[in-house]
């Protein structure tokens, strides 16, 4: 490798202290430094010339790096180039220049890669903002109210951050974004416009309903209050929103009415609790001491007797808890019942027409008998075991039906 010649051979002073450059085979003046020595000002141009080497290296590295466009750098390159052949500086300006020689391949290299990565990046920018549209356009017919803006204002502010496209296609593009926000924006306006009226009649619908219930609040019907009150919910539950606040306001009010009302009467059933509980505890009492004399029937004269006075001291006892209603008025019919089938009885016991019926149906069924009994001899006096069979299992039954005919004609005549 060849060594770098010594500044001194491209330069020299003139005997009358001019400073001459080489360039190649000519030279130029470069100046003069009053009150020097030769040494000093060739010294003096060469620093000059070392502070142009710094730049070409600076220059260089920019380059190599990236850090100017490829026009910026070609102009940095041109610019240089003239400055280090017009320098009045003593060095190798020619290999100087030599060096930024390179530099030109290196530029053109890096343009075309910046114009691949521009088309790849427009490409993706086509794609991108085709997919913003449809994301618009899907958007501007839906019903997303809430976050609907948010997302249009997201998608903008991603549109502004991108390359743009040649000129018909990007503003093709644009104008359907736009119209999509706008379309958007207008059905937002009108649904929220649509959404006021709506609140408003149901604000109005809720305040009547208010003054309705504050009109049954005093009111001590308990059940049809109560009924109506579940009237004035339903009515409230369909009379739909209006609007979160106002809503909470009417809610409250409405509330409190219902409640007023439902605490007093709460209050007045408790107290009628305990009086039910009082008169469940002296009807227990009283119905267990008339089981206990009227069950079981005997007299039924003497039993219907105890029972009307027992039913008078009964029912001037009160109401009970309702849910022990069914099972109170269950033992009192059950007495009831038990003296109406004792009276049945008796009636059936001494009834004549009933003692003949009773009577007949045994002479029946005695006659009956003994009309098989004939049939089963006969069948025996021929062997015929079918027959002898089928007779037997007859007169058996004949005879099950004579014995209860006869216990009842018997109970009919004790």
């Amino acid at each position: 490798m060849s060594e770098t010649p010594r500044p001194s051979t491209f330069g020299r002073v003139a005997d009358d202290g001019t400073v001459y450059v080489r360039i190649h085979d000519t030279e130029r003046a470069v100046g003069q430094v009053p009150d020097a020595t030769p040494e000093q000002a060739l010294a003096f141009f060469e620093r000059r010339a070392e502070a142009l080497q710094v730049e070409v290296d600076l220059l260089a590295q920019r380059i190599r790096n990236g850090a100017l466009n490829p026009d910026e750098a070609r102009k940095s390159v041109q610019n240089l180039r003239t400055s280090i052949l017009q320098a009045n500086a003593v060095g190798d300006l020619e290999g100087m220049v030599a060096r930024l020689d390179p530099m030109t391949e290196l530029i053109d290299s890096q343009a075309e890669a910046r114009r691949e990565e521009k088309a790849q990046a427009l490409t993706a920018a086509r794609t991108r903002k085709d997919e913003m549209v449809a994301q618009a356009e899907t958007l501007a017919g839906s019903s997303d109210w809430g976050t609907g803006v948010q997302k249009y204002r997201d998608l903008l502010d991603e549109w502004k951050t991108l390359p743009r496209l040649d000129r018909a296609a990007d503003d093709e593009l644009w104008h359907r974004f736009s119209t999509a926000r706008t379309t958007y924006t207008r059905r937002r306006k009108a649904h929220f416009a649509e959404l006021n009226a709506q609140q408003g009649q149901s604000r109005d619908i809720k305040e009547g309903i208010i003054a309705e219930a504050q009109a049954l609040a005093q009111s001590s019907d308990w059940g049809a209050t109560a009924a109506a009150f579940r009237q004035l919910m339903a009515r409230w539950k369909a009379a739909g929103g209006a609007g979160r606040h106002v809503d909470d306001s009417l809610w409250t009010r409405f509330r409190a009415i219902q409640d007023e009302f439902f605490a007093r009467r709460t209050e007045v059933f408790s107290a009628q609790d305990e009086e039910f509980q009082t008169n469940l505890s002296a009807k227990t009492d009283l119905l267990a001491k008339a089981e206990s004399e009227i069950l079981p029937v005997t007299d039924v004269a003497k039993a219907r007797s105890a029972y009307r006075e027992f039913v008078s001291a009964f029912n001037a006892l009160g109401r009970v808890p309702s849910d022990q209603m069914r099972a109170i008025d269950a033992r009192v019919r059950a007495i009831e019942s038990a003296i109406d089938e004792a009276d049945k009885r008796e009636w059936a016991r001494t009834d004549p027409q009933t003692r003949a019926r009773a009577s007949e149906t045994v002479h029946l069924f005695a006659t009956q008998i003994e009309k098989l009994k004939e049939q089963l001899a006969k069948a025996e006096a021929k062997g015929d075991k079918s027959q002898i069979a089928k007779t037997t299992a007859s007169i058996a039954t004949y005879q099950i039906w004579l014995d209860q005919a006869q216990q009842t004609l018997g109970d009919l005549n004790a």
